[in-house]
């Protein structure tokens, strides 16, 4: 089994910023791709975003300039700094990695169990 766990959200008013960590843990061979999504309610979950273990970034048009996503691939990390944070940023951050276990039953996508970040106006 593989295990994501997010920490890092909060309540930050507009202008404000916050940093997510991500660790993933459990029978991991390797993986590839990490990144984080966001869901606010009423809307569906999309891509905020990702790294892949060479580095390669992409950012969601909303949020270019203003997050930044790093990882520690030693570490199985993945962090999203957020800075000039505005109200449209409230949503559930949630955690992702595309992972091969020690089974090599195949790659498959893990998710964490989100969390929340709240944007003040």
């Amino acid at each position: 089994q593989v295990q994501l766990i997010e920490s890092g959200g909060g309540l930050v008013q507009t202008g404000g910023s916050l940093r997510l960590s991500c660790v993933a843990s459990g029978s991991i061979f390797t993986l590839t791709n990490m990144g984080w999504y966001r869901q606010a309610p009423g809307k569906a979950r999309e891509l905020v975003a990702t790294m892949t273990r060479d580095g390669v970034t992409n950012y969601a048009d909303s949020v270019k300039g203003r997050f930044t996503i790093s990882r520690d691939g030693a570490k199985f990390m993945v962090n999203l700094q957020m800075d000039e944070l505005k109200p449209e940023d409230t949503a559930k951050y949630y955690c992702n990695a595309f992972v091969l276990t020690h089974a090599f039953t195949g790659w498959q996508d893990y998710w964490g169990q989100g969390t929340q970040v709240t944007v003040s106006s």
